[in-house]
């Protein structure tokens, strides 16, 4: 399960999980960027019948009124949902994202005071606006670390370091995970502060890459894998009509442009090895026994992938705070949004079967304009039936 980056619309990925859990499917390495890497350390930091609960109860906990609690429930049915209207359904959109910058997110981060220019050079409190602290407490309620670090799941989590710009996971095969490796993934600055990690300090993963797919497919031993990649941000979207909609087209193809690039990568790097495999089958008996060909053999090694991708698709009242916006409405909304995309995928069993063409990778994006099937040499749409 690829968990991408997205702040305040992780909620559709805790969704997606509820209705996996449902269709009794648990994964056995989850691996995640920045909002994503909160959801997948609670995943992995619990058992299978406590994580839609834990997942529920970080949401329900961080989307709390920062102003104390009123009546605003945890999920709205549909009928209130469509009593609000658009225009208001917006108009509150944007004056809770106010409320988090002036006064945060309950368990997750709370404004400094004073602020960063008035605070010693170098420290924490200059470089951030706000402080994530909060959040620490948060994941060592809902997450047990033991779990984790046990390997029962397999845990990746990317950060970017802020000293050398290079991007690095934090994995359980070769770290021992501990909150701090969650907060550095999800340290976007300018608003969070670096987290400093055995001397050296980590910003947002999402500064580089927003999904973790090549990390995963990249891994050695490489497997025969089904990915459930729950993205953030669509890279579909309409022209710009105003500068709050350039905003919004700015971060969408900015977050979400690494999700085609991996793709594609991994796409032509399947026909690279299936070729090589076909061409090392006729490769004489004294050439096959080189040093050179037991080293293309080893790179070709061909796997078999499908990747079912999971987007969340923005409403057209959702402005440009839409990733800061922790409203318990909106995160009813996105949870509720993630549960359907995935109970309708779910429905499409070809996702369980094992790609028959020579590559050997399948990709599926069931979108709202209609099931979408991808191999590795063309796109072709199929049959919602």
């Amino acid at each position: 399960m690829l968990l991408q980056g997205g702040g305040s619309l992780g909620a559709y990925q805790g969704g997606v999980y509820q209705a996996l859990a449902e269709a009794d499917l648990h994964p056995n390495w989850v691996a995640g960027i920045s909002v994503g890497a909160i959801n997948a350390a609670i995943l992995a930091g619990n058992p299978p019948e406590k994580r839609v609960e834990q997942l529920h109860a970080f949401w329900d906990r961080v989307t709390a009124n920062p102003f104390g609690r009123w009546a605003d429930p945890w999920f709205m049915d549909d009928a209130a949902l469509a009593g609000i209207g658009d225009i208001a359904h917006g108009f509150l959109d944007q004056f809770r994202a106010l409320q988090a910058l002036v006064a945060g997110a309950p368990d997750f981060f709370k404004p400094r005071f004073p602020p960063p220019w008035m605070s010693a050079p170098g420290s924490p409190e200059a470089t951030s606006f706000y402080d994530t602290a909060a959040l620490k407490t948060t994941l060592e309620s809902l997450v047990d670390f033991d779990r984790i670090n046990s390997k029962a799941m397999r845990f990746s989590v990317g950060a970017v370091n802020v000293r050398t710009g290079n991007f690095v996971y934090f994995d359980t095969e070769t770290h021992t995970i501990r909150p701090e490796h969650i907060l550095a993934s999800g340290a976007l600055p300018p608003g969070f502060p670096a987290i400093e990690i055995d001397g050296e300090y980590y910003w947002d993963g999402g500064l580089v890459s927003n999904t973790p797919l090549q990390w995963v497919v990249d891994a050695e031993p490489r497997r025969d894998m089904l990915a459930f990649q729950v993205d953030l941000w669509s890279s579909r979207g309409a022209f710009p009509q105003d500068m709050s909609q350039v905003g919004i087209r700015q971060k969408e193809i900015q977050f979400s442009s690494r999700t085609r690039a991996n793709t594609d990568r991994l796409k032509n790097m399947q026909k690279i090895r299936a070729a090589l495999t076909s061409f090392l089958r006729d490769v004489p008996d004294n050439l096959s026994a080189t040093v050179e060909a037991k080293i293309l053999a080893e790179f070709a090694n061909l796997r078999v992938y499908n990747v079912v991708q999971l987007i969340y698709r923005s409403k057209h009242y959702e402005g440009n705070s839409k990733d800061y916006e922790f409203s318990r409405l909106s995160m009813g909304e996105h949870w509720r949004a993630g549960h359907t995309d995935a109970v309708q995928t779910l429905q499409h069993k070809e996702i369980f079967d094992r790609p028959n063409n020579e590559e050997g990778f399948r990709s599926f994006d069931f979108a709202d304009d209609g099931p979408v099937a991808r191999s590795a040499g063309r796109d072709h749409r199929e049959s919602a039936s």
